[in-house]
């Protein structure tokens, strides 16, 4: 990023562009509870945002302290280069992008009414009434009280009344849950990735040949259970693998190094040194790094890391 001019500012609509920011923005008075913030490119904020819109026309942008906007937060479909969030999110409303050509970084959580995220990493989890995430990553969970919709993403694992996937979707963890029964689009592919050798492919190495991602059905890996108390009678649909992970860490616990990703990715913004995983291919240290996750969660969406079969 080029040298950027300080700014500071008490106007009720800010805009930002080739600026640092070097305190948060806040209300100091009522009158700015409704100020507006829009980021035209080239922008860095050292401190926390609240803003009642905050809208990001083009990146590169880093927002190394918390963020809430009272109405949305959204990002421009024509957005390009690293759109950077240090810290949590939120919104009474909505969180929006759409923008396929900008590099979208969350390093903590997403809570929100509603959240639409295209092309993005979420280091943290996403909590909301309704979600759709396409083409994304989020390495924590997907929890809606709602509805979600995923479609060629990752994700730890998801819990919702009504969820919905199409094309390929994974999970890191062993199950996942809904109330209603999945729906499942034509030519779906669904995994369960807690069994791959993450670790290794990490690191540029062969994966243990008793590892893999494993093809899930949502028949006949759905268990169905019912909850119930003296007033209220829940059922839930579980899709889960749990059974061939008891099996596989009986035979040998530590073959796998999955957990140090994902602990690294949620834990990124707070930890005081990056971490590594041994040595990699090269025999250079396999730093556990947010850009390094993130590109690395992308390569196996897309296929440039190829997982095994089990």
């Amino acid at each position: 990023m080029e040298e950027l001019s300080e700014i500071r500012f008490n106007e009720n609509n800010i805009r930002l562009k080739n600026n640092l920011v070097r305190g948060p923005i806040l209300p100091e008075k009522v009158s700015e509870l409704n100020r507006d913030v829009t980021i035209q490119g080239n922008t860095a904020i050292e401190g926390p945002v609240y803003a009642r819109k905050l809208e990001i026309q083009n990146g590169d942008l880093e927002i190394c302290g918390a963020v809430f906007a009272q109405l949305e937060l959204y990002v421009n479909s024509e957005a390009e280069g690293n759109i950077t969030f240090k810290k949590s999110v939120g919104s009474a409303n909505s969180v929006v992008s759409r923008a396929a050509n900008c590099r979208l970084t969350f390093h903590s959580d997403i809570n929100a009414k509603s959240v639409t995220l295209y092309n993005a990493f979420v280091a943290g989890s996403v909590y909301a009434d309704e979600i759709a995430i396409e083409n994304s990553v989020v390495t924590g969970g997907v929890f809606a009280t709602q509805q979600i919709d995923m479609t060629d993403s990752i994700a730890g694992t998801f819990n919702a009344p009504s969820v919905r996937i199409a094309r390929s979707v994974g999970i890191l963890l062993p199950s996942a849950f809904s109330v209603e029964k999945i729906i499942v689009a034509p030519d779906t592919k669904f995994y369960n990735l807690s069994l791959a050798d993450l670790g290794a492919l990490y690191k540029g190495l062969p994966q243990s040949p008793d590892s893999g991602k494993i093809e899930m059905n949502t028949d006949a890996d759905e268990i169905k259970s019912t909850l119930a108390n003296d007033e209220v009678q829940r059922t839930l649909h579980a899709y889960t693998i749990v059974g061939k992970v008891l099996a596989a860490d009986l035979s040998n616990p530590d073959k796998f190094q999955n957990h140090f990703l994902l602990t690294a990715s949620s834990l990124g913004a707070q930890l005081l040194k990056t971490y590594d995983m041994g040595m990699d291919c090269n025999g250079k240290p396999a730093l556990l790094t947010i850009e390094r996750i993130r590109n690395f969660f992308f390569d196996v969406l897309h296929g440039k890391v190829t997982l095994r079969e089990l």
